[in-house]
């Protein structure tokens, strides 16, 4: 991470039972932050409720609540627990002040539609990993919720989230790769790191046509304005 210019991070929990090891994480390094959730997919563990949610999320270095959100794709049947579960962590995020980290795929409608339910608007957070539409993308930042663009917006096929990332502001973006997944290019194909965040700014810098300086000084500042419970590492003189 140090070796490309990235100075914090946040480990984002996907259920209980490997909790304690994000948390682990997160107490060991001081530029590093954690979450609690469970993916939205997740039905191996332990089922969350507000009160587990709220009681973790007091912990000082747990700074959001997931991640959570919707996912249709793989799943058959009955999709209703699903947005049981996702309702539940935003009245953990509600009663506990912190941001989402909300993750949804193939189900874009009925996600817009339960945050506006459940008032998510309150809180904010991020839609992470970004596939979606501009008007999805326009939709979230009217409820105060950044726009975090992973590996694949330097795909060559994605054309469409390139221009979605043209579109989104400045001030309204996060970068992340969504380790050990979907590692942007060139390493596509093998496991990804935090240290290849530096090349999602470099094609974010290109869309936009600015400087990845730019794109550094902006993410990173919108970082601390969302996740106000995260303190930034002073840096060396």
């Amino acid at each position: 991470m140090a070796a490309n210019g990235v100075t914090h991070a946040l480990c984002v929990s996907v259920n209980l039972e490997t909790f304690p090891a994000v948390l682990a994480i997160a107490e060991r390094f001081p530029n590093i932050f954690a979450s609690t959730g469970v993916h939205p997919d997740d039905r191996s563990g332990d089922e969350p409720d507000i009160d587990r949610l709220v009681g973790l999320a007091g912990h000082p270095k747990v700074v959001a609540i997931g991640e959570t959100g919707l996912d249709y794709y793989r799943v058959e049947g009955d999709t209703e627990w699903q947005r049981e579960r996702f309702r539940m962590h935003i009245r953990a995020a509600r009663q506990t002040g912190k941001p989402l980290i909300i993750h949804t795929r193939e189900a874009a409608e009925d996600t817009l539609r339960v945050m506006r339910e459940e008032a998510a608007a309150e809180v904010g957070g991020v839609m992470h990993c970004f596939t979606e539409s501009a008007e999805v993308a326009r939709q979230a930042m009217e409820m105060n919720f950044m726009i975090s663009f992973s590996g694949i917006v330097t795909f060559k096929n994605a054309t469409a989230l390139k221009d979605v990332a043209r579109e989104v502001p400045l001030e309204n973006m996060l970068i992340e790769t969504d380790s050990p997944y979907l590692a942007p290019v060139p390493h596509r194909g093998r496991t990804n790191q935090p240290a290849y965040v530096r090349f999602v700014a470099e094609e974010i810098a290109r869309l936009k046509d600015i400087s990845i300086e730019s794109v550094g000084e902006a993410t990173t500042a919108n970082f601390f304005r969302l996740f106000k419970a995260a303190t930034p590492r002073p840096e060396r003189p």
